[in-house]
């Protein structure tokens, strides 16, 4: 009877680490599965999001503002939606405000960074971003770069 409760024991004891471990797994990486309170949303049209992930950073100057929520194709224009849930304490973002995707280091993470336009309009929840800048493809560039030294080795 002893061993089977010290079994008990050591089971329960087991189950409540792999919990606190996953608690404090989730904490640090600050995943949430809903916006943030007090987020605004706004979207973003771009041409190529290759690489961007829901839940990337959206920063203003290096400062995390927000996060990318979700990531459509827009089927009219065939163009990618990005929506960000922005923190509801920053505010200033104009209408022609300008998202950029960029990439932490050479080949690292995708996200997306805002700069702020001069405008007197605010945006608005809902409001689409007009003026974006797409993902570098580093596959393209290459691509362009070889087909390019080939055409002049042709040329010679």
């Amino acid at each position: 009877m002893k061993t089977r409760t010290l079994e008990l024991a050591v089971g329960a004891f087991l189950i409540a680490g792999f919990l606190a471990f996953a608690f404090l797994a989730i904490k640090v990486s600050g995943l949430s599965f809903a916006a943030p309170e007090g987020s605004y949303l706004v979207n973003a049209r771009f041409e190529n999001v290759s690489g961007l992930t829901v839940r990337a950073k959206v920063t203003i100057g290096g400062v995390l503002v927000g996060r990318v929520t979700g990531i459509r194709l827009d089927p009219e224009t065939h163009a990618a939606m990005v929506e960000m849930a922005i923190d509801g304490s920053v505010k200033g973002l104009t209408t022609d405000t300008t998202a950029a995707i960029l990439t932490s280091g050479l080949l690292g993470e995708k996200y997306i960074g805002l700069e702020p336009g001069a405008e007197d309009t605010e945006l608005q929840p809902g409001d689409i971003i007009r003026d974006t800048q797409s993902a570098l493809v580093l596959e393209n560039l290459i691509g362009k770069f070889l087909s390019n030294q080939l055409n002049k080795s042709t040329e010679e």
